[in-house]
């Protein structure tokens, strides 16, 4: 069990010394399942995705690039410009155990990076786009996964702005990908993709938990150092709630009156996780909320985004 820990990234796993497992280690592959999930929640929501082989090979392409290449690229990054927090927080992560070089790290980054840019403009050659919408998308996507981790700027060390640049890097981007390459991505759908972000930002918050110790010897204000373990839980579990209900409004302003019934049924097996796991103690049990809640959670962000494929929005 400890091993597959250590292969998806999740803290607690055990060490190891072989180089590949080390660099999957770095690029967390339990990250990624949100990105290919937004991906298909964008094909969706073009209403343009059908089932042929060029359309199943080309998303498979552009979950490849959202996910491994470029989520393994952001968490890369992370764990580098992370490396002092992670002494104290993880210390038998791959760099501040010293299994890994610097050196590789940064070869790591630079071909995750330019694979993932890569497949990008390909995706736009194979969709025949005047603009290039998924090269640029990738790239605006890796400039602020840079500046999410990197100083001067560092946006992780504000709680709420580098939050909401992690949920949208989640949710948004992924999706205007997935929505770009089938269809048009239209200003409607890109705002409320954002809005559907501030629901990531209370996802990304339980991630802050496992840091909090490091994050305060270094003065990094995450929600959970700013306003303390219980306050930041109920922070968390608002921004997930409200910014769902926010969908069921605007799935019944649009006339989609049984997606709207169906996301609310998901949203309450969350707000019951929410009870049993997250707002007891997010430290002891943020693996497993997030393993029972997250669930609904994205099944929630398919239902919203095959309502809005079939409404006007697009």
């Amino acid at each position: 069990m400890s091993d597959t820990r250590q292969l998806l990234g999740i803290k607690g796993g055990s060490e190891t010394t072989n180089i590949w497992k080390l660099r999957l280690q770095l690029m967390k592959p339990i990250t990624w399942i949100p990105l290919l999930w937004g991906v298909i929640c964008g094909a969706a929501a073009s209403g343009n995705y059908h089932w042929s082989i060029s359309n199943v090979l080309a998303s498979i392409a552009c979950m490849i690039m959202s996910g491994p290449l470029l989520a393994g690229y952001t968490q890369t990054i992370n764990d580098y410009y992370d490396k002092e927090i992670d002494a104290i927080n993880e210390p038998n992560r791959p760099i501040p155990s010293g299994a890994i070089s610097l050196i590789q790290v940064k070869i790591q980054i630079w071909v995750l990076l330019l694979s993932g840019l890569a497949v990008a403009y390909g995706l736009d050659l194979w969709a025949k786009h005047s603009t290039p919408s998924v090269f640029l998308l990738a790239l605006g996507g890796s400039f602020v996964s840079y500046i999410y981790s990197a100083p001067p700027l560092k946006l992780k060390q504000n709680g709420w702005l580098g939050n909401y640049a992690l949920g949208a890097s989640y949710i948004a981007l992924p999706w205007w990908a997935g929505q770009a390459l089938f269809g048009q991505l239209t200003w409607i759908t890109a705002i409320l993709t954002l809005a559907y972000s501030l629901a990531g930002l209370g996802i990304a918050v339980i991630n802050d938990f496992k840091s909090v110790e490091g994050d305060k010897a270094l003065g990094l204000q995450s929600l959970p150092v700013a306003f303390g373990i219980k306050n930041a839980s109920y922070i968390s579990a608002g921004m997930i709630d409200i910014f769902q209900l926010a969908m069921v409004v605007v799935l019944i302003s649009i006339g989609q009156n049984l997606a709207s019934v169906i996301l609310i049924l998901l949203i309450i097996p969350q707000i019951t996780f929410q009870d049993i796991w997250l707002l007891r103690n997010p430290l002891k049990y943020d693996v497993k909320y997030q393993a029972s809640a997250q669930p609904f959670l994205i099944l929630g962000m398919l239902v919203t985004a095959l309502a809005i494929g079939h409404s006007s929005l697009v």
